[in-house]
This record gives C-alpha cells, structure tokens and sequence, in this order.
C-alpha cells in the first residue's frame, strides 16, 4: 500500500516501541519520515534501514521534548529543510513510577512538558500547515488509562492521557471541514519496550496473555482509524471490554476497582 507516497511524517519516540512501529508502517505506505528521539544511534539506524527497504527519505533530529523549547527547534529544523509534515505521530512519552508525593516536582514537571505540553506544542506549529494544504493526520497516542478512573501510583500517567483524548476531540471538531484527521490512539498492554523502560515488565508479565497485544496491530488499526476519522480508537476486544465496563459500571464501583488493582500493574517508585 502506497496511501501516502510523497508525503511526510514526523514521529516522536521513534527510536523504539510503538514510535519506531509506526515509523516501519508509515515507510511501508510510502511515507516519508522525520524521526524525532533522544537516543541517535538508534534513529540513524532505523532512517538508514528504511530508507534502505522501502526508498523513502529520512530526517534524523535528536531531541528531548521535556525541553521546554524543543517543538519549535524541531519545528524550525523541519521548516529550514522545506518539508511539509503532513502526517504528525505524536508517540514520545514514559511512565513517572510511583506515588506523587515520592518524586520530586522537577520530575513531574519534566513529566507534563514531555506528555502533555509537546504534544500541544508540536499539533500547533504543523497545524496550520495541515490547514493550508487541506491535508492532514494527526495521532495523539494516549491509553486506555485515559478512559477509565485514576489508580494509586504513575499519578499524572491517566490524567495526562485523558488530556489527549479530549484535546484529538476538539482538535477532529475544529479540523474536519480542514480536511484535517485527528485520532487518540488509546492501547492497553502492548507488547513494547515501554515496560522495560519503567521497570513494570516483572509486573505485566505476570498479567494473562490475552491481555497483551502485539504491536503491529495497535499501529495498523490507528492508521485505518484516522483515514476513517475515528476520534478515539481503542484496539483490541479486551480493551473495548475495559473501557466500556469502566463506562456502566457506577463511578464509585469503578474507581474502587481501579484502585483495588493498581499495585498489579503499577511499580512503586525507585
């Protein structure tokens, strides 16, 4: 498939997990790519291997969206080359462990310039290009954290996730007569690196494998669901399941088994 030969995306966290997924994905279909991480030796890897398989072009920018001014230097960058990013993945993001009161503030406020104000950063700088172009896809890769009631521990995670799914809700309403698609990806346990990253791995391996997805079929379903402008997307039946059980049950009954199961799948902080 070739939906999107010519075009550009930019990817957040593409050096591993569901980013470097959706960067592999995206090249499949023809995209061209700019590949945003911390870790370079990863994303020149990952560029010269695609540019290799599927002859596309690649741009490598190191970045670390926790820094406050790094939307508009990767914006910057981007502009300086003449590309137009039509497709925005913004995927970057990790798991602050613990109770609130365990971490220091200067933590949490790298947690929220990473997991939240990037994201808003990055959709409004490319934004109005989109507009112009009356072409655009933008995936806000949230959780099914963001649909159901918060838990003890990883304390601003759901907050930050039901952040995005309310901002792709706007952003799609505002967007659709732009030609503009907005879609919350919002996964449950995918088979990534994530949960080496955050030290959870020993915990979500414990948790039954029908639980767990693979990761090719959580990116594959996202990039269907924005071409379809699905706003919200939860793969997966089980996860549907959660979401929906989390809906009618009683908000008191809900969130009472949140944290009733919180310590299965939450690490306490270091």
């Amino acid at each position: 498939m070739t939906a999107y030969k010519g075009r550009w995306a930019l990817v957040t966290g593409a050096s591993a997990g569901l980013g470097k997924g959706f960067a592999t994905l995206l090249a499949r279909r023809g995209a061209n790519l700019v590949l945003v991480a911390r870790r370079e030796d990863r994303l020149q890897e990952l560029a010269t291997s695609l540019s290799e398989e599927f002859a596309v072009q690649t741009k490598v920018i190191v970045a670390d969206l926790a820094q406050r001014d790094a939307p508009e230097a990767i914006f910057d960058s981007v502009k300086n080359d003449g590309l137009a990013i039509d497709i925005l993945i913004n995927n970057a993001g990790f798991g602050l462990t613990g109770e609130y009161s365990e971490r220091p503030w200067s933590e949490h406020k790298d947690f929220i310039e990473l997991m939240i104000t990037s994201y808003a950063a990055l959709t409004r700088l490319f934004l109005d290009g989109m507009v112009a172009r009356k072409y655009g896809r933008i995936i806000q890769v949230s959780s099914v954290a963001g649909l159901v009631p918060g838990g003890q521990g990883h304390t601003q995670y759901g907050a930050a996730k039901a952040y995005l799914v309310s901002f792709a809700q706007s952003l799609a309403a505002e967007n659709e007569r732009n030609g503009v698609h907005v879609t919350a990806l919002c996964p449950g346990f995918t088979m990534t690196e994530f949960h080496d990253a955050n030290g959870t791995r020993n915990l979500v391996s414990k948790l039954p494998s029908f639980m767990m997805m693979p990761a090719d079929p959580v990116i594959e379903g996202a990039l269907n669901a924005v071409e379809k402008k699905h706003v919200v997307y939860v793969p997966g039946t089980v996860n549907k399941a959660i979401v929906t059980l989390s809906r009618l049950l009683p908000r008191p009954w809900a969130a009472a088994l949140m944290r009733q199961n919180s310590k299965k799948i939450r690490r306490s902080a270091d």
